[in-house]
């Protein structure tokens, strides 16, 4: 085939998508969580990261208790109105780019207390990547929601100035 009838890409257009899908596959296998665990959920946290469910195997095995070092937050548990403000705190010191699981009905809607102390869904304070149900939910369904948040992060497009892309 000849020069003339090939598709030419845009210079440097072949390396950059490369260097992206190399750049997500290296994010998406190194995972430095923090876990903010405040209720029962925190025994099937604690299991899913033990060794007959190996949350390591899946590249989110560094188990970091400073927000600065961490990159994906564990909301574990209910989480009340005064737990809020802080549960912002660590999320705004966390480092870029940074993604959040809500793990357990009680932080995807409050579960079952439906009163003014408890925040129904923790999507009301900060943004929200991935939603793990149950009550306490599996650790293969934990499993099954790391899963989905590594495919994501595989996907997503880097922001080379490092703005936040969320609020």
């Amino acid at each position: 085939m000849s020069e003339d009838k090939r598709k030419r890409l845009p210079a440097g257009q072949f390396i950059t998508t490369q260097f992206n899908s190399l750049l997500g596959w290296a994010r998406k296998f190194s995972l430095f969580h923090y876990p903010f665990v405040t209720a029962c959920c925190g025994m099937e946290y604690m299991s899913a990261a033990c060794a007959h469910y190996d949350i390591d195997r899946f590249g989110a095995g560094w188990t970091r208790f400073s927000p600065r070092q961490s990159d994906m937050l564990l909301v574990v548990g209910t989480i009340t109105q005064k737990e809020a403000p802080v549960l912002r705190t660590v999320y705004e010191q966390m480092t870029e780019p940074k993604w959040v699981v809500a793990f357990g009905t009680c932080a995807v809607s409050g579960g079952i207390y439906d009163n003014y102390a408890v925040v129904q869904g923790i999507d009301q304070i900060i943004p929200v990547d991935v939603y793990i149900p149950g009550c306490p939910p599996r650790p293969e369904t934990v499993l099954d929601g790391l899963l989905k948040l590594q495919e994501k992060i595989q996907h997503q497009e880097p922001d080379w100035r490092w703005k936040k892309r969320r609020s």
